[in-house]
């Protein structure tokens, strides 16, 4: 599946672009006020990402980091919370590493996921937000091309074609 996504200044020149793309027989999508929305046509939110990422990394970095924890306070014996007794210095070791656990999580999961996760859907979320138009054409490259064809006189101040790699074809 190819992907082409035009942004237009102005509702007008959206729906221009629309129409043109219906007349030759391409079915297009306008994405805008008024029209559908970035998440009712599927645009990531890169914060949702960022968080989805964080959750998972946190699945498995919080317990590894309370073991990782109580296993150093263990093997060093350093007493650092003596007041706590023996017993009570590892569970406070681990409970520490837990929390760096935790903070990793948040740090390279959602730093990772807010960054690398939302793609080139951000810039276009970002031109929604300003008030942008998106027709979006899905479907053959070879109908993508035509459609390229018939949005270059529109001068859109962006488009970008997409490839699909996620589904076999």
């Amino acid at each position: 599946m190819y992907y082409l996504v035009a942004v237009l200044p102005d509702r007008i020149q959206a729906e221009a672009a629309y129409l043109a793309l219906e007349r030759e027989g391409v079915k297009s999508t306008i994405l805008g006020r008024g029209y559908k929305t970035a998440d009712e046509f599927g645009l990531i939110d890169p914060r949702e990402q960022a968080k989805k990422q964080a959750r998972l990394m946190a699945y498995w970095l919080i317990p590894f980091g309370f073991f990782a924890g109580f296993t150093f306070s263990v093997i060093t014996g350093l007493g650092t919370f003596a007041w706590a007794g023996e017993i009570g210095d590892h569970i406070i070791g681990g409970l520490l590493g837990a929390g760096s656990g935790a903070m990793g999580s948040v740090f390279v999961g959602g730093g990772v996921g807010l960054v690398v996760g939302s793609g080139d859907a951000l810039p276009y979320r970002n031109r929604l937000a300003a008030g942008k138009y998106l027709v979006v054409v899905q479907g053959s490259e070879t109908l993508t091309r035509q459609a390229t064809r018939i949005l270059r006189p529109f001068e859109p101040e962006n488009i970008q074609g997409y490839a699909d790699t996620t589904s076999s074809v």
